[in-house]
């Protein structure tokens, strides 16, 4: 048995400047794991509570010292001592020291950098590399596919300029080709798109994922835009590159009606859904990411009964990686996909529970970063170690998204996936 000796927490600042959590464990045996966590711009209704200070003098209200505090003071004494490579007991230990539904007395973000640090000194322990720790106490079985990234290059809604109703316009290679192929041609098409728009006098700034702002007026001028830069390159739309939207519809939903910028009236939920039909029409869309709001659960079932054959229905903000939404979802057939950010349910074992129910039901697999990221690529080991089928970690761009594909290239290159 390898037991905890030691645990550290600090404040640092995320990729948007905001404070968040990096925390430090340490076994008997001198093995260490560190893990920073991330934050949302656009977060769900339902998912776990992170907790803020609220001091406005400081940080505007978004430092995390009460979080710090909890690590340092309460959480780690109760876990010194305990079995590091016991992850499930670990979890188990701090919600049970929270006592509460969603998180909020110790805040999600406190518990998550120590399940997450622990997660990775055990990997050290047992000389693991961490998807390969992560694999063990996931399956049976290593998984051998390589996961293909969706790119989010163009961004609107709280990501980017609020022009665009919708929040991410995104490329997905084909899933025939291998992962360095599909960071490849994502990149391209970035870059190409960089130069396009630079060549028609768009400002070329990024938001808060790395994607473009670009001061389109609607939401198919994103889209219209994408395809022709497509076109310029050797790739083949619907053949090597397919196109993917995350709506986030809960940020535009209001008084029951969906205010989408390219209507001059609000849309009721038969309005809306046939809206979004003609784009799937009109586009041959690959994948819907939160197409109806987090409520809205009859407008879900309506859509992918309709196409779910066709295209990923995917669930975020709908799920928020929980089992209990989750088995809501299966059951009144919501949606075929899922999107996995451990932040959301914030344990490690909890999201491991809640990926195991998805493939048990078939769904698609998405391990998803945050708009409020830091350099920690933990989530491409979970990727990799849960035989996800896609990661959606941003634009090929911006450092704290960059470390993410990279530590996958990495992965790929140095080990035999076939």
């Amino acid at each position: 048995m390898t037991r905890i000796k030691e645990i550290k927490c600090r404040e640092i600042l995320d990729s948007r400047g905001n404070p968040t959590l990096e925390t430090t464990v340490t076994t008997d045996m001198d093995k260490t794991g560190t893990a920073a966590v991330p934050s949302g711009a656009s977060k769900g209704r339902y998912e776990a509570a992170e907790i803020r200070d609220g001091d406005i003098n400081r940080y505007s209200g978004n430092g995390v010292l009460k979080a710090v505090h909890n690590v340092s003071k309460l959480i780690g004494p109760s876990l010194i001592g305990t079995d590091v490579l016991d992850q499930n007991k670990i979890d188990e230990s701090m919600i049970k020291l929270d006592g509460s539904i969603n998180k909020g007395n110790l805040g999600a973000n406190a518990i998550l950098s120590v399940s997450l640090a622990c997660t990775r000194a055990a990997a050290n322990t047992v000389n693991k590399p961490l998807y390969l720790y992560i694999n063990s106490l996931f399956s049976s079985r290593i998984f051998k596919n390589q996961v293909t990234p969706m790119f989010n290059i163009i961004n609107g809604g709280l990501h980017g300029n609020k022009n665009l109703s919708f929040q991410e316009f995104l490329i997905v290679p084909g899933i025939n080709k291998t992962y360095l192929e599909s960071l490849t041609s994502g990149v391209e098409i970035y870059q190409t798109l960089k130069k396009y728009l630079k060549a028609q006098d768009f400002i070329t700034s990024v938001g808060d994922e790395g994607g473009f702002t670009p001061q389109f007026t609607t939401n198919e001028e994103a889209l219209d835009t994408i395809i022709k830069i497509i076109n310029k390159t050797k790739y083949r739309l619907n053949k090597d590159i397919f196109l993917g939207l995350d709506l986030a519809s809960s940020t535009f939903f209001s008084k029951n009606k969906y205010c989408v910028n390219s209507h001059d009236k609000s849309l009721s939920q038969d309005e809306y859904l046939d809206y979004l039909l003609d784009l799937q029409k009109k586009y041959d869309l690959f994948s819907f990411e939160d197409p109806f709001s987090e409520d809205d659960w009859s407008g879900w079932s309506r859509f992918t009964r309709t196409i779910g054959g066709k295209c990923l229905i995917i669930g975020d903000d709908l799920l928020v990686t929980s089992t209990d939404r989750l088995e809501k979802a299966i059951k009144e057939k919501s949606c075929n996909s899922i999107l996995i950010k451990v932040n959301q349910i914030g344990t490690l074992t909890e999201t491991l529970k809640v990926i195991k129910l998805a493939k048990k039901a078939n769904f698609k697999i998405i391990v998803s970063h945050r708009s409020g990221e830091t350099n920690d690529d933990f989530i491409s080991d979970l990727a990799v170690g849960t035989g996800a089928d896609f990661v959606k970690f941003g634009a090929p761009a911006r450092g704290e998204r960059v470390s993410k594909y990279n530590r996958l290239k990495y992965i790929y290159e140095t080990n035999n996936f076939q």
